[in-house]
C-alpha cells in the first residue's frame, strides 16, 4: 500500500515513510492510494468473531502487503487488550463505550496501535532516536503518553493548553516522566496543533532530530480507529437490530469520524454518519453552507471538541473528492450550546439511569433528536465520565465514581515545561534538547 498527501504533491510514499514522517512534507496528510473493501461473507459472519479477529481483518487490508502477518497480528492483539461494549441506553440509541482502555479514553485504540508500528519501524530500521510530537485538547495526550511510556527508542512532547483541561486529563500526561515531556502552552489546542505543524515544516528542526506525530494526522492513529465501528456493528448484529445503523460521533479534530468513513467505504453497512459539534461548529456550517470558515476555538464543557480548525476535514475532503453534495449525503450535523450538553447528560441521568460525559453527550442527543423510523442508533462515549469529575458533578448534583485508574494518575506529582505559543520559543527549547 502507498500512500499520498491530500495536497496532492507527494504520492508513492511507503507506510513506514508516512508513520515516521507523519506531516507529508507539502503540509498535507497522507491517505492510502485506495481502500480495500472486505468481502461479503465477512459481513455476513462478523458476529461470531471477537473484536482482535475483526480488528485484525480490517488492519490487514491496510498494513498487509507492508507487515508480516505474525507481527501486525501482535500489534492489533496487544493493542486491544480492553473491551468496547455497546450498551443500551433508550430505545433504538446504543451507546459504544470507548473508555475501557488505560486511559479511559477512546483514542487508547489509535496511540496503542501507532506506539506498537512505530516501535516495529524503528527496531528494523535501527533508528537511534525519534521525537512524537502530539498537541491535545485532553484525552490525546494522556492516551498517546501511556501508550508510548517506556518504548525505547522513541521520545514524546505532549503540547497541551493551559488552563483548558480538565485537572485529571492534565495528571494522566504531566506525572509520568521517563520519556514523556509535557509541555504547557499559554494558548488554544489550535496554537499547539499550529506548534506541532511548523516543526514538522521548519529543516533546522528536523536536521536536528527525527520527529513525527501522534495525532490523528498520522495515518497509525487514526486508521485503526474504524477497528471499533466493525466491532459495534458486530455488537448490534448479535442483538438482531443491525438494519438501518446509523452513527453519530461526538467531532473535533475528525479524525474519529474519518476512521468511520472509511469504514464505511470497506463494506461496513452503516447507513449514515452525525457529525456531533458543541459550538465549535465550522464543520456544521460547512454541510449548511458548502463553505469552510476555520475560526479561532471556544472553550465549552465538552472541551476535546474544542478545535476551530479541524485538521481531518482535508481528508473528508480528499475522501469525497471535495464534493459538498456526496459529503452531505453520508454525513448530517449538530451543534449544541454547553447548556444543552448539560441538559441532556441530566435527563439522561435521570431518565435513563446512564452517565454521559459531555462529549457523549453531544452524541447522544444528536441522536434522541434525529433518528428516523426504522433506524438504530450508535453513539460514541467516548470518554469516561469521571475524566470530568467537576463538570459532571455540578451538572447532575451527585458525587461521581472515580475508577482505580484515574485515582492512580492523581496521585501523582504535575511535571510540565511553560511556554509561550511562539513558535520561535517552541523551536529553541526542541533545538536544546
Amino acid at each position: 500500500m502507498r500512500y499520498y498527501s491530500t495536497n496532492k504533491q507527494e504520492n508513492g510514499v511507503s507506510l513506514e515513510d508516512a508513520v515516521v514522517k507523519g506531516l507529508a512534507s507539502d503540509k498535507g496528510l497522507y491517505m492510502p492510494d485506495r481502500i480495500p473493501a472486505l468481502p461479503a461473507d465477512f459481513y455476513q459472519e462478523i458476529d461470531r468473531f471477537s473484536f482482535q479477529e475483526i480488528a485484525y481483518r480490517v488492519a490487514d487490508a491496510f498494513f498487509g502487503e507492508d507487515i508480516p502477518a505474525d507481527t501486525l497480528k501482535d500489534i492489533v492483539y496487544d493493542t486491544l487488550q480492553f473491551d468496547t461494549p455497546l450498551i443500551p441506553v433508550s430505545e433504538h440509541i446504543w451507546s459504544l463505550e470507548l473508555f475501557h482502555g488505560p486511559t479511559l479514553a477512546f483514542k487508547d485504540v489509535g496511540a496503542r496501535f501507532m506506539a506498537r508500528l512505530l516501535g516495529y519501524f524503528i527496531r528494523k530500521k535501527g533508528k537511534s532516536q525519534v521525537n512524537v510530537l502530539v498537541a491535545t485538547s485532553g484525552d490525546t495526550g494522556s492516551a498517546v503518553a501511556n501508550g508510548f511510556l517506556g518504548v525505547e527508542g522513541i521520545h514524546v512532547y505532549v503540547l497541551y493548553p493551559k488552563g483548558k483541561v480538565s485537572e485529571i486529563q492534565e495528571k494522566q500526561f504531566t506525572t509520568l516522566g521517563q520519556n514523556i515531556t509535557a509541555i504547557e502552552v499559554d494558548g488554544t489546542f489550535d496554537d499547539c496543533q499550529a506548534l506541532v505543524k511548523s516543526a514538522f515544516m521548519d529543516s533546522e528542526l528536523n536536521a536536528h532530530m527525527q520527529l513525527t506525530s501522534a495525532n490523528s494526522i498520522n495515518v497509525a492513529r487514526f486508521l485503526p480507529q474504524a477497528f471499533y465501528y466493525f466491532y459495534a456493528y458486530a455488537q448490534l448484529k448479535q442483538a438482531g437490530k443491525a438494519d438501518n445503523v446509523v452513527i453519530c460521533v461526538p467531532s473535533g479534530n475528525f479524525g474519529n469520524i474519518t476512521a468511520g468513513l472509511f469504514g464505511k467505504r470497506m463494506g461496513l453497512p452503516v447507513r449514515r454518519f452525525i457529525a456531533a459539534n458543541n459550538r465549535n461548529d465550522v464543520f456544521y456550517q460547512y454541510l449548511q453552507t458548502g463553505i469552510y470558515t476555520p475560526r479561532p476555538s471556544i472553550a465549552t464543557i465538552a472541551n476535546a471538541m474544542d478545535v476551530g480548525a479541524p485538521s481531518n476535514f482535508a481528508r473528508v475532503l480528499d475522501l469525497y473528492k471535495e464534493s459538498h453534495k456526496a459529503i452531505c449525503a453520508d454525513i448530517s450535523g449538530t451543534t449544541y450550546t454547553d447548556e444543552q450538553i448539560a441538559e441532556t447528560m441530566r435527563q439522561t441521568w435521570q431518565q435513563h439511569d446512564y452517565l454521559l460525559d459531555p462529549h457523549g453527550a453531544c452524541g447522544y442527543r444528536a441522536l434522541a433528536e434525529g433518528l428516523q423510523p426504522g433506524e438504530e442508533g450508535i453513539f460514541l462515549e467516548t470518554a469516561h465520565p469521571a475524566k470530568f469529575k467537576d463538570t459532571v458533578e455540578r451538572i447532575i448534583g451527585e458525587p461521581v465514581y472515580i475508577p482505580a485508574k484515574l485515582q492512580a494518575f492523581m496521585q501523582g506529582e504535575k511535571q510540565s515545561v511553560p511556554l509561550s505559543r511562539n513558535f520561535a520559543d517552541f523551536k529553541s527549547y526542541l533545538l536544546n534538547r
